[in-house]
């Protein structure tokens, strides 16, 4: 009975979607009139800050004291193994709980740490295992923060502004990332990696603050005004002896039962979905490459371009500029080319990696990292855009999460083939591996552009 509802509610989210893929362009009065969409904003834009400075710094803190760009995969692969475990109870968490206090929550629990490795190299006792535990519990708190913050970007902004919205967060996370790249570069080399570790463990309170301020009182996902009630009998049975509390064995029962009744849910809605599973895979192998690429960029800017950090600061500011770009320019897309653009988004990233070991400039290099940024940006707004207007409230949470431990597993095995094939094969061979996963991507995305087409057939 649950899957019938699932479905009829789906089904009526798809065609009203689809009806309104040729609506009028973003209204960016009526996006930043949300209060709480402002805060949200700033609180994207202070935390990707910090974590630029964070992801950068420390890649390059590791290839300077090992000169090897393995050391480097293997803190892409600490950041990204609690991926494939935190998402699977974490989407339950995140369509059962105030997304906002789960976010303040993530974000106060990482600064403390960052902080105390920041403290830990001031004091000159910094070792490779702090930095790799440090990682490890910003990544465990990262891999339930996104799709918290993704899902909640759904709830303090109207609906038929989701495209300018994911454009709006996008432009934040990328001008972060585009002052921190700029900014690594060059203060490496005066504050060091404390003074880098501690700029970013002051904005993760500072991204806190303005998460709290988004809006007042508790709002639950399961409103029961809003949504309608997703558990079988016996499922709220056991949800009755929760809220008694007078039979703490049946709680946790209860809970249990409540918890698995809501992954498998998730799992079912997922299967029945071929459009939100094609958006999903396109866009987490997109942002697996992302990711897994700066194993690469960092040995870049070294042994190829002969650039040292402040390289490294330019080809990021290089790939955050684009991006910046690439979200203002999604943001204005009307509905008919959006999908085409998709898929030639994707192209041009399996091209242009094909090609970047061979720019052997730093303005060549800045210019495609710019081209990548772009080609990122626009196919991260027209696939979250997508599976916002698609994707019921109540399963958001569950589809975000099942796309971040897909991002997961390619991240990790991506981050272990590029290091190794590049410090055994060379870089030319390590990029050759990242385009052929954005090749995949555009294999993926072709599919969803054919199923979208079907569905407004």
């Amino acid at each position: 009975m649950a899957c019938v509802g699932c479905n009829f509610s789906h089904n009526s989210k798809l065609k009203s979607f689809m009806a309104t893929a040729t609506a009028p362009r973003v209204d960016w009065n009526l996006i930043w009139a949300q209060r709480g969409f402002r805060y949200f904003f700033v609180a994207m834009f202070v935390s990707l800050f910090g974590s630029g400075m964070n992801f950068a710094g420390v890649s390059w803190y590791i290839l300077a004291a090992t000169h090897s760009t393995v050391k480097v995969s293997w803190q892409v692969i600490v950041m990204t193994i609690p991926g494939l475990f935190v998402p699977f109870l974490g989407g339950v968490l995140i369509d059962r709980f105030d997304r906002r206090y789960l976010g303040v929550l993530l974000d106060l629990v990482r600064g403390l740490f960052v902080l105390l490795a920041a403290y830990i190299a001031w004091r000159g006792h910094l070792q490779l295992w702090h930095l790799y535990g440090m990682t490890l519990i910003t990544g465990t708190g990262s891999a339930m923060y996104w799709a918290t913050v993704n899902a909640l970007v759904q709830e303090v902004i109207p609906p038929s502004q989701f495209t300018g919205a994911n454009a709006a967060v996008l432009i934040g996370v990328q001008s972060g990332m585009l002052i921190a790249g700029a900014c690594v570069g060059f203060l490496y080399n005066t504050a060091g990696i404390a003074g880098i570790l501690a700029i970013d463990g002051a904005t993760y309170f500072v991204s806190a603050y303005c998460l709290y301020r988004v809006r007042q009182g508790y709002v639950s996902p399961r409103d029961r005004q809003k949504y309608p009630r997703e558990f079988n009998e016996a499922t709220e049975a056991t949800a009755e002896a929760l809220e008694s509390g007078e039979m703490p064995e049946i709680a946790e029962a209860g809970l249990s039962l409540a918890v698995y009744a809501d992954m498998r849910e998730g799992f079912v809605y997922l299967r029945e979905q071929p459009l939100v599973r094609a958006l999903g895979i396109t866009h987490s192998i997109m942002m697996a490459g992302v990711v897994s690429a700066n194993v690469v960029l960092v040995a870049l800017a070294n042994d190829i371009l002969h650039a040292g950090a402040p390289g490294l600061g330019f080809l990021e500011a290089g790939w955050a500029t684009g991006a910046v770009c690439g979200g203002l320019i999604a943001s204005q897309l009307p509905g008919a080319k959006r999908m085409p653009l998709y898929v030639a988004a994707c192209a041009v990233l399996a091209a242009g990696h094909m090609a970047t070991p061979f720019v052997a400039f730093l303005l060549g290099a800045v210019t495609m990292q710019l081209i990548f940024g772009f080609c990122r940006a626009l196919g991260g707004v027209i696939a979250q855009s997508s599976l916002m207007s698609i994707v019921p409230k109540h399963f958001m949470g569950r589809t975000q999460s099942a796309m971040a431990i897909f991002t997961t597993v390619v991240q990790l095995l991506m981050s272990f083939a590029l290091g190794w094939v590049s410090q055994g094969a060379g870089l030319i061979a390590g990029y050759a591996l990242l385009a052929l996963l954005y090749t995949g991507s555009t294999i993926s995305a072709i599919r969803a552009r054919q199923l979208m087409r079907r569905a407004s057939s």
